[in-house]
């Protein structure tokens, strides 16, 4: 039976969320640095290139850039530490939300299954409805639209994890494993189903676009949130499981 102690502070908790998020986030930015840039180069240049073919449509695109493709390079890490951070900051406050409900707070599986979930719900249920699309795909007069309905695929997937779960628990404890897991993969796929019938699609691929070169694109992007979510669940729960240590150590001695 594991050895309980009292539960970290969530300051304690909040910073080591947001170190192994930045720690992954870094990581997350290597990744996409050598496995998505050259794909995206690529896509530049055919967008560079259909622009030179219209001139008159699109002349003005790329003097108007702010930032230059270097600049955009080095950005690169900062975008994905940053957003490392704060989604590691997102995980130690559910981990805290829902501490209530271990009996152990060195539970290095609940920060494992809390990124796995969110790398599920947020990242692969609406990739596999909208993709990401490099440079020279899509209608820049439907972004906004665009933009939206992914953002509510994302809350759609949050929903149909949280339906898995609800389904896992509706199952009594006393029930067969198999029966409960039947239960969450149910209730996943019932409301995951229902938001790829719901939800509209969007077919702007231009028809001389290589597809190898789109598929390597989306790849690489989904690659991307693979390696930050799983860097931050194994890097929180490895910084919490030492947090647990020292503290059950510390209470330990002053038991003595």
């Amino acid at each position: 039976m594991p050895l309980t102690t009292t539960a970290p502070p969530f300051f304690a908790v909040l910073v080591r969320g947001l170190l192994a998020g930045l720690v992954a986030g870094l990581l997350a930015g290597t990744f996409a640095y050598v496995a998505g840039e050259p794909r995206v180069e690529a896509a530049i240049a055919i967008e560079e290139a259909a622009t030179h073919a219209e001139p008159a449509a699109g002349a003005h695109d790329h003097e108007d850039a702010l930032v230059s493709r270097s600049g955009q390079r080095g950005g690169l890490f900062l975008a994905t530490g940053l957003f490392g951070a704060a989604m590691g900051g997102l995980l130690a406050t559910a981990y805290v939300l829902l501490s209530r409900r271990r009996r152990s707070y060195d539970d290095g599986r609940s920060g494992l299954s809390l990124a796995g979930a969110a790398l599920l719900g947020a990242v692969i249920v609406p990739f596999l409805k909208y993709p990401a699309n490099p440079p020279a795909v899509g209608d820049p007069a439907t972004i906004n639209q665009r933009t939206v309905t992914y953002l509510l695929m994302v809350v759609l997937g949050l929903v149909a994890v949280w339906a898995g779960s609800l389904g896992y628990r509706s199952v009594g404890a006393q029930a067969p494993a198999w029966q409960r897991a039947a239960a969450a993969v149910g209730g996943f796929l019932l409301v995951a189903a229902v938001s790829y019938v719901v939800m509209p699609s969007f077919q702007e691929v231009p028809a001389n676009f290589p597809a190898a070169l789109l598929w390597d694109f989306r790849l690489a992007s989904l690659g991307t949130q693979v390696v930050l979510w799983t860097g931050i669940g194994l890097l929180f729960a490895a910084l919490m499981h030492r947090e647990w240590r020292r503290r059950s150590g510390t209470d330990a001695l002053r038991s003595t």
